[in-house]
C-alpha cells in the first residue's frame, strides 16, 4: 500500500480496498519490495508473516526463497489475485492467504519474520497497536522488519497537514520493546526515485526498522 493513514475521510475499509484493486487488473509492479529483499536475502527461510500483502509479490519471493508464508490482506479481490500469482509460480503450497482487518483480527502463531511494508491507509487503521501486534508475533530469535513513508513526495507540498509520517526512531518508540529482549538492527530514513503522476523523477523519503527478538 503507497496512501497514507488520514490522507481521506474514513470509510469502509474492506469495501474501499476491494474497489481499489478492482479497478484494473495490477495495481502494484509485481515486483517485491526491495528493503524485503536487501534485509532477508541471506537468512535461513523459516516461518514469515506478511501483512498488508496486496497482490503478494513479496510472499511469493519469500516462499521461493523457502518461507512458509503466511499473507494477509484485507482486500478478498487481492487475495484472489495474490493466490493466482502464486499458482502461476508454482509456490502455492507455501503460502496461506488469510483475511483480515488487522485492527480488529490478527494471524495466530509465532513467526520467525513479520514484514509490514507500507502499511498506510486512507481508511482508519491503528498502525502502531497493529505493528505492536506485529512484534508480539516474532519468535524467539526472529525478526520484524517495518518499512513505511516517512516523508510526502518531492512534488506535494504538505498535502495533508493533519497526517504525521513517523521518523524510523518514532516507530521504534512506539513499538514499546521491552528493554533487554530486542536489539534494533536498522532504524534509519532513505530516499528512493519514484515518478510524478505527470511522469517527471522525483523523490521520496521512506524508513526502515528492523527489529531482532532476543532467542529464548
Amino acid at each position: 500500500m503507497t496512501t497514507v493513514d488520514g490522507a481521506l475521510d474514513p470509510t469502509e475499509s474492506e469495501e474501499f480496498w476491494d474497489g481499489r484493486y478492482a479497478e484494473s487488473d495490477r495495481i502494484w509492479s509485481g515486483d517485491p519490495n526491495v528493503v524485503l529483499v536487501r534485509e532477508t536475502a541471506g537468512l535461513t527461510p523459516g516461518r514469515a508473516l506478511d501483512l498488508g500483502c496486496g497482490e503478494g509479490a513479496d510472499a511469493v519471493w519469500l516462499a521461493r526463497q523457502g518461507w512458509r508464508v503466511t499473507a494477509t490482506d484485507i482486500s478478498r479481490v487481492a487475495l484472489d489475485r495474490a493466490a493466482r500469482h502464486a499458482a502461476e509460480a508454482g509456490v502455492a503450497d507455501r503460502i496461506a492467504w488469510e483475511r483480515h482487518e488487522l485492527g480488529k483480527s490478527f494471524p495466530e502463531g509465532e513467526f520467525d519474520l513479520v514484514s509490514s511494508q507500507f502499511l498506510h491507509s486512507p481508511t482508519e487503521l491503528p498502525r502502531e497497536e497493529i505493528l505492536r501486534r506485529a512484534a508480539s508475533a516474532v519468535a524467539p530469535g526472529g525478526l520484524l522488519l517495518i518499512e513505511g513513508h516517512s516523508g510526502w513526495p518531492s512534488w506535494q507540498e504538505n498535502p495533508h497537514p493533519e497526517v504525521h509520517l513517523p521518523s524510523p526512531e518514532e516507530v521504534v518508540g512506539s513499538l514499546r520493546l521491552e528493554e533487554g529482549l530486542w536489539e534494533v538492527l536498522v532504524c534509519a530514513e532513505h530516499e528512493r526515485k519514484q515518478l510524478t503522476p505527470e511522469g517527471v523523477e522525483g523523490t521520496r523519503t521512506d524508513s526502515t526498522v528492523l527489529v531482532r527478538r532476543a532467542s529464548a
